[in-house]
């Protein structure tokens, strides 16, 4: 997220349409990873590092799956400071609440210096994850949707659970639907929500939330995941939005028509993938809490952080 993103509507006026919708700038560096190299990027312990927030969902996406993957050992990672200023996102270590790291491979204070160091003339937003080479010493990715898929296929050699598929050939024309039809209702329609700045923007991105809320009421009243009985990409995307909506999206961005809780077969949906091993560990709503109230001062002027809402994430799921 840039370094002016902060000084205009908490970061995102760039991203703002003549109507009061909210427009999500598209990834800048979109090279990839390939096992075999052929890219220019060859797949290999210790050369890439992962940097990602606890409280973003697209970042979420990759930290969780290097995690299901078993590549701990392969991919470095650190973790920046939930609270981002005028400076964006910071490394942070030591006497803040909730506490981000420091970044281990350069010293560097702010993630906009990965992105300067990448390519000089960038403007845009400062975002994460961001998946850096340390042999090139650049970016070669900041597009979550692509970092996931990268971190699935290409690192098996290094992975200690190479057998896990979460974009599995048999369903991947599936997945893809499912995907096209969640991000920009749901995933981005929250964002849609909360950063519009026109009634009609915003009614017209709440409707889309909740359309698709109620559809995937239904779906999941037949099926234990979105494909079936088997978890890919698609849950695990949507579970990172999820996982947010009461504690953030319900108040923060306005998406109050309903919460998760109230929708009996998503709530225990997203409670049997919260369930799920290695999950919980990757889920921190102290983080989540502290970046949305704090960082977005046209939304929540005060920055207060509110205490709840109170939720039993381990309640049984009776799923399966």
């Amino acid at each position: 997220m840039g370094q002016d993103e902060q000084r205009d509507a908490g970061g995102w006026k760039r991203e703002m349409g003549g109507s009061g919708e909210f427009r999500r700038q598209d990834s800048a560096f979109r090279d990839v990873v390939t096992a075999d190299g052929s890219s220019g990027f060859p797949a290999a312990a210790g050369r890439y590092h992962l940097y990602v927030s606890l409280a973003c969902p697209w970042a979420s996406r990759a930290l969780l799956v290097r995690e299901l993957k078993g590549l701990g050992d392969a991919i470095g990672m650190t973790i920046v400071d939930p609270y981002r200023d005028d400076d964006g996102w910071a490394f942070r270590a030591g006497d803040v609440t909730p506490p981000g790291e420091a970044d281990p491979l350069h010293g560097w204070s702010f993630l906009s210096e990965a992105y300067r160091a990448s390519d000089p003339g960038f403007d845009g937003r400062v975002t994460v994850p961001v998946l850096w080479d340390t042999e090139t010493g650049r970016i070669v990715n900041n597009e979550s949707s692509e970092v996931v898929r990268m971190l699935n296929a290409e690192f098996d050699a290094f992975a200690t659970n190479p057998g896990l598929d979460l974009y599995p050939e048999d369903l991947r024309e599936e997945i893809d639907a499912l995907n096209d039809r969640i991000y920009p209702t749901l995933n981005n329609g929250v964002y849609r929500a909360g950063f519009a700045t026109s009634q009609e923007a915003y009614e017209d991105a709440v409707s889309d939330v909740f359309e698709t809320l109620g559809w995937l009421e239904g779906l999941l009243a037949e099926r234990r995941y979105l494909t079936g009985d088997r978890i890919t990409e698609a849950d695990w995307r949507l579970f990172m939005t999820l996982v947010r909506f009461d504690p953030v999206y319900v108040g923060h961005f306005k998406c109050n028509q309903k919460r998760i809780v109230d929708l009996p077969n998503v709530w225990a949906y997203t409670r049997d993938l919260y369930a799920q091993e290695g999950v919980a560990a990757t889920v921190n709503l102290d983080h989540i809490k502290t970046h949305y109230y704090t960082t977005h001062p046209s939304i929540n002027p005060s920055r207060v952080v509110p205490v709840g809402p109170e939720i039993d994430w381990d309640a049984p799921h009776g799923r399966g």
